[in-house]
């Protein structure tokens, strides 16, 4: 019994830190319903800078007062980089928001490795909490209670911050509506200012106290990410008292599922995320009526078909990439193989965000899926390429219409988490069922038949079927079904008024989306040989979503000017530097600032406003006039 005891207060121990952290992103996106990707980032820096500060100043501040003085550090560096870079697109869409701050997170990545080292850091113990209290002979780190004291402690704090004083009914003032904040003069840049400032002090201060505890290394900001954004999801969006009992539960499940449920351990806290948010769509404390701004349709500039040239021009870049064997050396084709692949990926992504308005943080799951399909055909059941090739798919397909059945019963930020929990749930599979999946090890020798095996031929089998899906779903997109889903994506209540089964058209997009994703993952296998759980992992998620946003979210052509311009850079990059996730970061950025569309939208958006514009001649004004 004693040993469930300790088991239990480890965990509440582990939910001080994750629920300062998972606080500061709840604020944060409460007011300035930014979805901060970069708090992981700020959470590592907090822990890098403590462990100098301690380490090396710890005569002139102290250990708890360089554990402060991190907090503050970084707490000033968010403040720089929300009045340079957040400050200039807090009105463009919030999705390019979330790309800006992954881009953040690639430069601090190999930030911290060039300043720190690649090596993990061990913290001093805190003083005065070195020892353990013996609990019926089970031994509990002092500095765990600590902790556990700490964390009602900052609850308090945050209450009566919010409650009592006049920043915090401003605060909370914005997070209901923030244009009749604006409307009574309160300046809203600085309190924003304000509010990501607390924030980042709060999710610092949680990586800081962390040193005495676990190593700090350069991988500590995705690993925390992803369950700070399961906490705030749980606990519902903009709610401290939320975050603090969903911390205490994500922790208490990764403390006790090891021991209880060992075989489902790492999807426990995805299936609780997941029922949560089917039973409860806004959280267990969030507001049902709290705003959530969807994801911006193309409202600007009307899709429209391809014109004559159009088409000319397009069947001329296809004609001149399907030229590359005759040029290009087996490297160069392998390289445009993935690029081709990854446009398919991007495509169907795309296809999702832009047309249905969903944007999915769990996409690979579909194209991880279709991969595993190819592997389980050629490897156990032993079928031919073509059969693998026009089968596989189809378990991306079983898992789309199994999953976007309960995603698409949700919008905003809710949806694009439960597809990331379905994602994780995926992912856990392929990685713990060893017997079927080969866990970690994978799937080997998953490589194409002759006719297909030589790099040219692989590459023009890659260019043709992306060539293909993408025909294809732009097809769909200006088909009645796609008129009837951007409906849905516009104005749901007007398109349900006039008979359209919204849906049913979301869940038949998400499919749509989750096939032809499972087609990219189909070839990704023969491209490499092999399959892995991590052709399903967040990070391919996330490498899609910025494809598509890099491109544009409110284009059609946005994905392929996105997947190649990404990939091709991202593959350049890693060949040529050490920095290469530095300067993709930087890159990603100032695309956001220059580009707040995508590059291809920003285009767009000129060439439209150059053909909506007035003539400037008044004799040809005129002539116009006569003419109609």
């Amino acid at each position: 019994m004693a040993f469930y005891i300790v088991q239990f207060l480890t965990g509440l121990a582990s939910a001080a830190s994750l629920f300062l952290v998972a606080s500061g992103l709840s604020i944060i996106f409460g007011v300035t319903r930014i979805v901060n990707f970069a708090h992981g980032a700020f959470y590592m820096l907090g822990a890098y800078v403590a462990f100098t500060l301690t380490e090396h100043w710890s005569g002139a501040l102290g250990f708890w007062g360089g554990i402060v003085a991190a907090a503050l550090v970084v707490a000033a560096v968010g403040v720089i980089v929300e009045i340079l870079l957040l400050r200039r697109i807090y009105h463009a869409p919030e999705l390019f928001q979330l790309l800006a701050t992954f881009g953040l997170t690639l430069m601090v990545e190999d930030l911290v490795v060039l300043i720190w080292g690649p090596d993990d850091l061990l913290g001093r113990r805190a003083p005065g909490f070195k020892g353990a209290v013996d609990f019926f002979g089970q031994n509990i780190p002092s500095y765990d209670l600590f902790l556990i004291v700490l964390g009602p402690v900052v609850l308090g704090a945050l209450w009566l911050l919010f409650q009592r004083t006049r920043w915090g009914i401003l605060v909370r003032a914005a997070t209901q509506d923030r244009d009749m904040v604006a409307a009574l003069g309160v300046n809203q840049k600085w309190l924003f200012t304000s509010v990501f400032a607390v924030g980042v002090f709060l999710a610092a201060l949680g990586g800081a106290l962390q040193i005495p505890r676990d190593a700090v290394h350069h991988a500590m900001d995705l690993r925390i990410i992803v369950e700070v954004f399961v906490v705030v999801v749980i606990g519902g969006l903009g709610s401290i008292l939320g975050a603090f009992v969903a911390a205490v539960l994500v922790s208490e499940l990764n403390a006790f599922g090891i021991l209880i449920f060992p075989t489902i351990s790492l999807i426990l806290v995805f299936l609780v995320m997941a029922v949560v948010l089917v039973v409860r769509p806004w959280g267990l404390f969030g507001k049902k009526e709290a705003p959530v701004r969807r994801t911006p349709g193309l409202t600007v500039i009307p899709w429209r078909a391809l014109t004559s040239l159009e088409r000319l021009a397009a069947l001329v870049a296809l004609a001149l990439a399907a030229m590359l064997p005759f040029v290009g050396g087996n490297y160069a084709l392998t390289v445009g193989a993935e690029i081709a692949i990854f446009v398919i990926f991007a495509a169907s992504l795309h296809f999702l965000m832009a047309v249905g308005g969903l944007a999915s943080f769990g996409h690979a799951a579909y194209f991880g899926l279709g991969a595993y399909g190819v592997a389980f055909l050629a490897k156990l059941a032993g079928l031919p390429m073509i059969a693998c090739l026009l089968l596989g798919p189809l378990l991306g397909t079983l898992g789309a219409l199994v999953f976007g059945a309960f995603a698409v019963q949700l919008s905003g930020v809710y949806f694009a988490m439960l597809t990331l929990a379905f994602a994780q749930i995926v992912w856990s599979i392929a990685f713990q069922w060893v017997a079927v999946t080969g866990g970690d090890n994978g799937i080997l020798g998953v490589w194409p038949e002759k006719w297909a095996a030589s790099p040219s031929h692989f590459y023009w089998l890659s260019l043709g079927v992306a060539a293909l899906v993408v025909s294809a779903l732009r097809l769909i997109t200006f088909s009645p079904f796609g008129y009837a889903l951007r409906a849905m994506r516009d104005s749901p209540l007007r398109s349900e008024a006039i008979g359209i089964n919204g849906k049913l058209i979301q869940w038949t997009a998400f499919v749509v989306a989750g096939s032809t994703a499972g087609i990219g993952g189909a070839l990704f296998a023969y491209l490499k040989g092999s399959v892995f759980p991590d052709n399903m992992g967040i990070s391919l998620s996330v490498d899609a979503l910025v494809m598509v946003l890099l491109g544009g979210v409110e284009t059609v052509a946005g994905p392929i000017f996105g997947a190649i311009v990404y990939k091709a850079l991202n593959i350049w990059l890693v060949s040529q530097t050490d920095l290469s996730k530095l300067v993709l970061g930087i890159f990603i950025v100032l695309v956001v600032v220059v580009f707040p569309k995508g590059i291809v939208g920003m285009f767009e958006s000129i060439t439209y406003r150059r053909r909506a514009a007035p003539p400037k001649s008044p004799v040809l004004a005129a002539k116009m006039e006569g003419a109609q």
